[in-house]
């Protein structure tokens, strides 16, 4: 399991849109330089962005991109997802079959039940955490990561 360069990138060209104060947002060769991505790849990412709902364009010679809601409702699992999936889904079985046409091990799988815990933990954590979450600097997003992190602990003793 991996996070994939979209999801990564995607994330970070969102973050930047957030951190931006311009109110005409930030285009594509600004949020290229920024994070020293291609335009056509940057171009990609707002693509799907903006499909999804996290981000809106402005008009105009200087438009760019803006948050189409408050960065404390944009929901970090559902960017992840809508830029890349989740790391474990219903259909992954279905994709590894093996030689046959279903898996051997279709109807009575233990490392099945493996993948859908850790995706359960992993969306319990990041359904926490919001867009704002993430603006400031790594210090402090670290600290409510990990005050988070102790109470998913304190909740499952």
């Amino acid at each position: 399991m991996k996070i994939t360069a979209q999801e990564e990138y995607g994330l970070r060209i969102l973050l930047q849109i957030a951190r931006c104060q311009d109110k005409e947002g930030m285009n594509i060769p600004d949020l290229s330089e920024a994070e020293g991505l291609s335009t056509a790849y940057v171009a990609k990412l707002t693509r799907i962005l903006r499909i999804t709902g996290y981000i809106d364009s402005t008009p105009g010679y200087k438009g760019g991109y803006v948050l189409s809601k408050p960065a404390t409702e944009i929901n970090i699992n559902q960017v992840l997802k809508a830029l890349g999936g989740s790391l474990f889904s219903k259909d992954f079985c279905g994709s590894y079959p093996g030689t046959h046409s279903l898996c051997t091990n279709s109807l009575d799988c233990t490392i099945r039940s493996l993948w859908q815990m850790i995706q359960l933990s992993v969306d319990q954590v990041l359904d926490q955490v919001t867009l704002n979450d993430l603006i400031g600097s790594e210090h402090g997003s670290t600290q409510l990561l990990n005050s988070m992190i102790e109470q998913t602990h304190k909740s499952i003793k």
